[in-house]
């Protein structure tokens, strides 16, 4: 897979050449970082800090909730770290700092070293000083205290000359467990395919801004189809993982998916296809997946108007089923009358009052029958308060995922009752 990378000076998205020489000023990292997390994880690099001239912290943090963002430049301590996790960061990539001694101390799941390396040698200090030890030298001393290794080229990077790919089946070798990705004058299809198939992913940038690599290509690259027609099964499923039905996509579509942001499939029959056009019930892109095989897809999407099937139905397997199918059929009473539901939409009250009793009742139960019942209920003036309060279910468990993040836990003892 790839991975787009945000590289950040002076608060504005840069590429460099050769990590000193300015090639070009992308601007604004907010939008980028929405763009690139279709594709999955992005790089957010911060230049400023890895050199000493400065920091763009606060930035960084701003585009946490917008991609699942690999955090890295600058981070020298354990407690740095620790704090880029608990903000938020799926991964943290420590450089110079990545020694077994502070690398012990961290979640081993959730560290990336980067090795980055001037004809062989290990570079650091902003790639300006060498430390006279190999690649292979510096895994050999880091293999089992991280979850990946990020090897750029130096000598490669932004000048869109492709990359070593003669090192790379001994890198993946020597990394173990770890997953490698390479960047440094990563340019074409062939060079992720390539790298794909040598077990390692790759790290892009200025191909991608400069426009000379196209992102849905990029997205593209590793796939391969064993149908007649070079279609890939596409399966369509909603924020929280529940399908929505099965498509097909091609690379002319899945490039048009990329650029428009919605969801476009490939019809066998009508070519290609922008779900809603005709009906209303579009989709937003949220996130693209490549299965274990590299010949299936699976696209996230916000469904929005009756659902994805053509019968009007959320799924193509009738109204959606759980959690979401109760959310949706609450949304649907908000705009009808005389039902409970509706009644409780419009009176903030009465529902408050009905979710302190509940809430009472599921503490005072004493079976599991009980239990049950009172849960239910509890969860059902849940789910009306998030409707009156017009956040979503998907809302609550991103909410939820991003504390699973969080490395410094808090007590978690009960606060003083307060009256409302």
């Amino acid at each position: 897979m790839i991975i787009p990378s945000i590289d950040l000076m002076n608060a504005t998205t840069v590429q460099l050449v050769g990590g000193r020489e300015m090639k070009l000023d992308a601007g604004d990292p907010r939008p980028i970082a929405r763009r690139f997390g279709i594709s999955g994880e992005i790089a957010v690099i911060d230049l400023d800090a890895a050199i000493g001239s400065g920091s763009n912290a606060e930035l960084i943090r701003e585009l946490l909730p917008l991609a699942r963002c690999r955090v890295g430049g600058g981070i020298r301590d354990v407690e740095h770290a620790i704090r880029w996790l608990d903000a938020g960061a799926c991964k943290v990539i420590l450089g110079t700092a990545a020694t077994p001694e502070l690398l012990r101390q961290l979640p081993k799941e959730r560290v990336i070293a980067a090795l980055d390396a001037f004809q062989g040698e290990i570079v650091v200090k902003g790639w300006r000083e060498g430390t006279g030890e190999s690649i292979l030298e510096r895994m050999k001393r880091l293999n089992g205290l991280v979850s990946g290794y990020l090897i750029t080229f130096v000598e490669r990077e932004g000048r869109m000359q492709g990359t070593n790919l003669d090192q790379v089946a001994e890198l993946v070798s020597a990394a173990g467990d770890a997953r490698v990705t390479i960047a440094g004058g990563v340019t074409t299809e062939a060079d992720i395919r390539e790298l794909h198939d040598a077990g390692a992913d790759a790290q892009v940038g200025m191909a991608l801004y400069t426009g000379a690599l196209d992102f849905g290509d990029a997205i593209a690259a590793p796939l391969t189809s064993d149908r007649t027609d070079g279609l890939f099964p596409t399966v369509i499923v909603d924020e929280s993982g529940v399908a929505l039905g099965l498509a097909y996509s091609s690379r002319e579509s899945l490039r048009a998916a990329v650029r428009s942001g919605r969801g476009v499939y490939h019809s066998r029959t009508r070519g290609l296809w922008t779900k809603g056009e005709s009906s209303g019930a579009t989709q937003e892109l949220l996130r693209i997946d490549l299965d274990c095989d590299a010949d299936a897809l699976r696209f996230t999407v916000r469904q929005q108007g009756s659902g994805f099937c053509h019968r009007s139905t959320r799924t193509c397997w009738g109204d959606a089923p759980g959690l979401g199918g109760i959310e949706s059929r609450i949304s649907r009473a908000q705009s009808g009358q005389g039902s409970y539901t509706a009644r409780l939409l419009s009176d903030a009250d009465l529902l408050h009052a009905k979710i302190v009793e509940e809430a009472n009742e599921l503490i005072a139960a004493t079976d599991a029958l009980e239990t049950v019942n009172e849960a239910a209920d509890v969860i059902y003036f849940t789910l009306v308060k998030l409707r009156q309060s017009g956040v979503s279910l998907q809302d609550v468990e991103r909410e939820l995922k991003r504390r699973t993040l969080r490395i410094t836990r808090r007590a978690g003892d009960a606060k003083r009752e307060v009256s409302r």
